[in-house]
């Protein structure tokens, strides 16, 4: 399989794998979390999907098409390990759908970044939430979905929040 197709490919499973989890999390209350801005396509989505929900995003580093930045009271910039713990406060309620797009090309900045997630993420998201990940989340407060139909397994990762006690 060619680069583009691959690439394709994961782009259409991601796009699959947020329309189930903003109908997954129709009826449940809380924000979106967008982790992995990069140019903003899957946060315009996500902003399409969930019109009405607030948007936090959490970024190393703004470099979003303008039109695809959020508000800058939604916007975290640093290492999640930092950014992560402290954003309740400013998200006032636990998230009930996260996406993030963590995967950078480097298979071992990209597996510290998924420990990363799952270690941090409990700080922010609320049981039964939705979290919709590029990379496989290994954390015993997750709970396998399954893929939408025509995703692959092993292209994207669903998990259900079930509890962090």
């Amino acid at each position: 399989m060619s680069r583009l197709d691959s690439f394709i490919r994961r782009l259409e499973a991601q796009r699959a794998c947020l329309d189930l989890a903003a109908r997954l999390v129709a009826d449940l209350p809380g924000p979106v979390v967008e982790i992995g801005l990069g140019n903003g396509r899957t946060y315009d989505h996500l902003r399409a999907l969930l019109p009405d929900r607030p948007i936090f995003v959490f970024d190393r580093r703004l470099a979003a098409h303008p039109a695809c930045r959020p508000p800058e009271e939604f916007l975290f910039l640093g290492d999640i390990a930092r950014t992560l713990p402290m954003a309740l406060g400013r998200m006032r309620r636990r998230a009930a759908l996260v996406h993030a797009d963590i995967g950078c090309g480097d298979p071992e900045v990209t597996a510290r970044n998924a420990r990363k997630l799952a270690r941090y993420l409990p700080a922010i998201v609320a049981r039964g939430a939705v979290v919709a990940s590029d990379q496989p989340l290994e954390a015993r407060w997750t709970e396998p979905l399954p893929l939408p139909e025509g995703v692959e397994p092993g292209r994207y990762f669903l998990y259900r929040c079930k509890g962090f006690g």
